[in-house]
């Protein structure tokens, strides 16, 4: 994991929240996929989107697939 200062942002980032999140705006990340930038996965707090963290695509991988195996 890598801190992300805000020029490095991808500003062609669309950024998704989870299908389960709730619509009322609650606690929720959000994650971003950048065409040309494959190799990093910005994270932000949907409550404070300036503050930005990436990981490297392996490290994101490997979370979101331990996630389907804890149902």
């Amino acid at each position: 994991m890598e801190n992300n200062t805000p020029d490095r942002e991808p500003r062609s980032a669309v950024w998704r929240k989870s299908s389960h999140s709730a619509g009322d705006g609650g606690d929720c990340l959000e994650v971003a996929l950048a065409a040309g930038h494959p190799t990093h996965i910005p994270v932000r707090d949907s409550k404070k989107p300036g503050s930005v963290i990436t990981f490297g695509a392996a490290a994101w991988g490997a979370f979101v697939g331990h996630l389907g195996t804890t149902g």
